[in-house]
């Protein structure tokens, strides 16, 4: 919250929510107390230095942990609002034992305790939204015996670098003694995440990203690994294009409240104008592709802004059975194509009243439909070729 005044209008929401503890303090509170061991050093955040900040402990009870997931989702979503409302930006939430996380509340900064509080719990308890039909699955292929995968994957390496010492970070691993030697992988699923890990730590764009995408798409364009794994890889590229939009919906609320203005960062840009050079050269073996691979390809030239009619004329090649998720996922990808903001409202309008956390994303104002179209998509996508894969 921007100033202690805000912070307790919150907190008083919160209590007339039926939240059991609430408490304010100062950001970075700790910094300020001679006992803690960051007391005196700089802010973890300083673009929050002066904000504060609001914690309340909520209790529900009556029905068992799953039953709850769709009030906790609105549950969820009325307390960013309340943030909101007050010029700030909610921070997430975690989950436990109620009497364990009352024991260790802290209670600096108390504003209100009521004793033996719990949310109101409505009668029934809201249901999980109905999904609309699902279209035939792709038929499924092998990821292949790891150690097969792994010698064509090493192969493509030492095709591209020769040698440990002419390789991007992200790949040089592969060409070295000690991965040569080292314990074999139990599957093909496990190695792919190890190197996907390599290329972006966490998920992160770096330099070492860029540099890595050219390899990637060798092992895509490679008939020696199989369908499955170039399948996984196509995923992990769509992951990669959308970083920057994914995270610019996450902090949309945070952004809003101090009134800065989001700026995608260079690795992240850079990494997906990296992708978009080396579709041309993917989309060239549309003919020989599955349709899960051809589906993924299309959904990542809309991504990386290949133009309307194009994508449009690939995804008109593929059996895509009307009223079906499949259905909905191809008209947001042509709206992205043609964008067109007013067809991805509706699209995405028509998305949140089954997919709860798309439903969340769009409570907020603060965040631009086009990001989330693009943030969502990764998620979508692999519900649709994960039969494919064979998980």
């Amino acid at each position: 919250m921007p100033t202690e005044a805000a912070a307790r209008d919150a907190a008083a929401d919160l209590v007339a929510m039926g939240h059991r503890l609430t408490a304010i303090r100062v950001h970075d509170h700790f910094r300020f107390e001679p006992s803690n061991f960051w007391y005196g050093k700089p802010s973890t955040d300083p673009e929050l230095e002066g904000w504060w900040q609001t914690f309340s402990l909520a209790v529900y009870s009556g029905h068992d942990r799953m039953a709850f997931e769709p009030l906790f989702r609105s549950e969820r979503v009325g307390v960013a609002q309340v943030a909101r409302t007050h010029g700030g930006f909610y921070q997430g939430c975690s989950e436990g034992h109620a009497e364990t996380l009352e024991r260790v509340f802290t209670r600096t900064g108390l504003f209100r305790e009521q004793d033996r509080a719990e949310v109101p719990v409505p009668t029934p308890l809201p249901a999980e939204p109905a999904r609309p039909p699902a279209a035939p699955p792709w038929p499924s292929s092998e990821l292949g015996e790891p150690g097969v995968v792994v010698q064509a994957v090493v192969a493509a390496a030492q095709r591209l670098y020769c040698t440990e010492e002419n390789a991007p970070a992200a790949v040089a691993w592969l060409l070295t003694e000690n991965f040569a030697f080292g314990e074999p992988y139990e599957t093909a699923y496990d190695f792919l995440g190890d190197l996907a890990d390599a290329v972006a730590h966490q998920g992160t764009c770096t330099d070492t990203t860029v540099e890595a995408i050219p390899f990637l798409a060798e092992l895509i364009r490679d008939d020696a690994v199989p369908v499955a794994c170039r399948l996984i890889l196509l995923d992990d590229l769509l992951r990669l294009s959308v970083t920057g939009p994914s995270l610019a919906v996450s902090l949309a609320d945070r952004t809003a409240a101090l009134g800065t203005s989001w700026q995608e960062s260079a690795a992240d840009e850079l990494t997906r104008r990296a992708i978009g050079r080396e579709l041309a050269s993917l989309l060239t073996l549309w003919g020989r592709e599955s349709e899960a691979v051809r589906f993924t390809l299309a959904v990542l030239a809309a991504v990386c802004g290949y133009q309307g009619w194009l994508v449009r004329s690939r995804l008109d090649e593929l059996h895509v059975p009307e009223g079906t998720g499949r259905a909905e996922i191809v008209a947001l990808v042509t709206a992205l194509a043609d964008a067109d903001e007013d067809a991805l409202a509706q699209v995405l309008g028509r998305l949140s009243a089954w997919l709860p956390h798309v439903e969340e994303e769009m409570s907020s104002l603060n965040v631009p439909l086009r990001d989330l179209a693009l943030a969502v998509l990764p998620d979508l996508v692999m519900g649709e070729i994960e039969s494919a894969i064979g998980l």
